[in-house]
């Protein structure tokens, strides 16, 4: 087997992240003002979108035992989730950056049908396999993946609504059902999560970058709400509803505010302290999209409830996930390249 085909048959079904990080981190350039680089990265974007489910199509076909593997690993198997979320992503980039509502409306059916599939298939191989890991080998941040899918079935749902007429309300009400249930999906994960943090045997090693996804899950909650708010003018049923909403979306962002300190010393304990040296690794496109996501939700948070005292702090982020997106990228570049072994 040669090098190539080997690569198609490990990639890891988390690579979607790429897609989910450049997406975020453009659609913040557009609405900080920087529109050269939202369209720089949308191209980007939409090639590697591309190239990724080529990719997965091929590894689907010639590699059918391992991606039945991957579904079914505790570790692996959420990573599908990604293509849920990229897609949505992806579709919010056509929306924002292009204002192309009928080809994202198509990625919404896609996200939804995408949602439908692995979200059940992916939960269901992991309760029925007959070998499961401990709680401490089995669970990472990388799981809360899942909520990031749920919740991008909303925020496409909610930005695409507009073009869909007196059916705005159906739509509508189908992004806040899976607001709801994202929410709901991240208590019980990030029990879990808490709990393996604080009463199993840490080590730097078990600190991977999808731990960024803790953050991340409760960000693109704020926006997912955020996003319905602006939406109340189509729908009587969110106008009711309006303080329960805002009062959620705010408890959504003071959340993933909350992790942003821990996550920052828990990464200075791992790479400063025990000295783990920073090499790429695709799962780091899982760090990055949680930076360029609570940048857009302060945004659009700050929209919604009148704060305008958070934008500097969206535009911090914003460009603190630039840097991230670009040292990345770097990486990948790199590794393409074969400059650095995998």
């Amino acid at each position: 087997m040669n090098g190539r085909m080997e690569s198609i048959r490990t990639l890891h079904p988390a690579y979607f992240a790429l897609v989910m990080a450049t997406g975020i981190v453009s659609i913040g350039a557009q609405l900080m003002g920087l529109r050269p680089l939202a369209l720089a990265l949308l191209v980007v974007n939409a090639a590697a979108f591309v190239s990724l489910w080529i990719l997965t199509a091929v590894r689907v076909a010639r590699f059918r035992r391992e991606v039945m593997a991957d579904l079914s690993d505790h570790q692996r198997g959420v990573g599908f989730f990604t293509t849920v979320a990229a897609t949505s992503v992806f579709g919010s980039q056509l929306v924002i950056v292009l204002q192309r509502q009928r080809p994202a409306a198509v990625l919404w059916i896609a996200t939804f049908f995408l949602w439908a599939v692995l979200i059940y298939a992916v939960f269901t191989a992991l309760t029925v396999k007959e070998d499961k890991p401990s709680l401490a080998d089995g669970i990472n941040g990388g799981w809360l993946v899942a909520v990031v899918a749920t919740e991008s079935v909303s925020t496409l749902a909610s930005l695409i609504a507009p073009a869909f007429g007196e059916s705005a309300d159906r739509l509508l009400f189908v992004g806040l059902t899976f607001w709801l249930a994202g929410g709901m999906l991240y208590i019980w994960l990030i029990s879990l999560i808490f709990y393996r943090y604080t009463f199993f045997h840490f080590s730097p090693t078990d600190l991977m970058p999808p731990y960024w996804i803790n953050m991340g899950a409760m960000a693109i909650s704020t926006l997912a709400g955020a996003l319905l708010l602006l939406s109340m003018p189509l729908s009587g049923l969110l106008r009711r509803l309006e303080p329960f909403l805002l009062g959620f979306t705010l408890f959504f962002w003071a959340t993933a505010s909350w992790w942003i300190p821990m996550l920052l010393i828990l990464g200075f304990w791992r790479h400063v302290y025990r000295r783990v040296p920073l090499t790429y690794n695709p799962l780091y496109w899982g760090a990055v999209f949680p930076l360029g996501m609570y940048a857009v939700a302060t945004r659009r948070l700050s929209d919604v409830a009148g704060t305008q005292f958070l934008v500097p702090i969206a535009e911090i982020f914003l460009f603190a996930a630039i840097g991230a997106w670009a040292v990345t990228f770097v990486g990948l570049l790199r590794r393409l390249l074969g400059l650095t072994t995998p």
